[in-house]
């Protein structure tokens, strides 16, 4: 079984804060956090830019790597 490409990205919102997710589409993603639709946060707070991405081999990988990103301080964040 071929595994599919995923990415773990961080957002920077307009607030000032980040935003950590994944997903099997940088591109998409992006554009749907763009236009509010990908999740209630960004809709609340919408983004200004994408800071940083890395891929993973499959969603399982880059669930984990988003949780570990998520539990670091912002200073570690920012160093990506």
């Amino acid at each position: 079984m071929a595994s599919h490409l995923f990415h773990v990205y961080v957002l920077e919102l307009t607030d000032g804060s980040y935003y950590v997710g994944h997903t099997s589409n940088l591109n998409r993603r992006i554009q749907e956090h763009r236009d509010g639709r990908a999740c209630d946060h960004t809709k609340k707070i919408p983004m200004k830019r994408l800071l940083w991405s890395e891929p993973q081999p499959d969603r399982i990988f880059a669930a984990k790597r988003e949780r570990e990103i998520k539990g670091w301080r912002r200073e570690k964040k920012e160093k990506l």
